[in-house]
């Protein structure tokens, strides 16, 4: 099943993606958010569909948001694709590298996005994200975590240079943190649709790729991730995991950092292609 959410920001409509039609789902749930994943939204809106009960949406020239409401906890892994560690200049990790984006930077996939103030060294970085459907702690295995997954979708990790490594105090969520900087969607795709562990990753800039790689380069796989978090944090329903960036960003050297009026595209395989114009905020 696909999930999305269509409208004005703070107005989003929660829907249901079947073939090449919306169809809203504010009879079955307020939003696309903790309670819809704790209230088996997904089986209440297959049967819904089914029942012919949902009405269609029209969303020609409509706003699409990003497909899940502000989660409680956006958690990145850094380093995940051996690569781009390299051409960050770093080792290969031997455990997760973990920080924190502000939950408020999840934005609409197609949103224009504002480079903070004083930027000079904005950077794109597409990664497949998970999105969690059950309250997860202490989870016993990495397969057990198939169990605790809503759906996958598409993320952009903006990530402003300066900010995470120059001026940071060694914490990168200060270059994380930024409004806007996780552009998420344009749809969640639940699990039963999706092999994560062989996704194709793409991302652009004015049309020229800068980035060609697949989830087989993960370092540590969906599970491991989930796994290796509950160790640690308590995951909630509707949280948003970002599980790494491969080779390809303008950290490497390679590409100048975004300007204003450059425009970044994004897709992984199945989850949507996204679309953001930056300017300078």
């Amino acid at each position: 099943m696909q999930f999305a959410r269509i409208g004005a920001p703070g107005k989003e409509v929660p829907a249901l993606l079947h073939g090449t039609k919306y169809y809203s789902l504010e009879q079955v749930a307020r939003d696309i958010d903790t309670d819809f994943w704790e209230s088996d939204g997904p089986g209440r809106a297959a049967a819904a569909l089914a029942a012919g009960e949902l009405t269609e949406l029209a969303v020609d020239g409509a706003r699409i948001g990003a497909p899940i409401a502000r989660p409680s906890s956006v958690i990145c892994v850094g380093m995940n694709y051996a690569a781009h560690a390299a051409e960050s200049g770093s080792a290969p990790p031997s455990v997760p590298i973990i920080f924190h984006k502000a939950p408020y930077t999840v934005a609409g996939p197609f949103d224009a996005v504002a480079s903070p103030r004083g930027s000079t060294k904005t950077d794109w970085e597409v990664e497949l994200g998970v999105v969690i459907g059950r309250r997860a702690s202490y989870l016993e295995s990495p397969a057990q975590s198939r169990d605790y997954i809503a759906g996958f979708v598409t993320v952009n990790d903006l990530s402003e240079r300066t900010f995470q490594l120059e001026v940071s105090g060694g914490q990168w969520s200060k270059g994380k943190s930024c409004a806007g900087f996780c552009p998420t969607g344009p749809f969640l795709v639940t699990p039963d649709e999706v092999d994560a562990g062989d996704l194709r990753l793409r991302s652009w800039v004015n049309g020229e790729i800068r980035q060609d790689s697949t989830t087989r380069d993960l370092i540590f796989g969906v599970e491991q991730v989930i796994y290796d978090l509950s160790q640690f944090l308590v995951l909630e329903p509707g949280d948003l995991i970002c599980t790494g960036t491969p080779e390809g960003v303008a950290l490497s050297g390679r590409f100048p950092y975004l300007k204003a009026g450059d425009v970044v595209e994004l897709e992984v395989a199945g989850l949507g292609r996204q679309r953001q114009e930056y300017f300078q905020g």
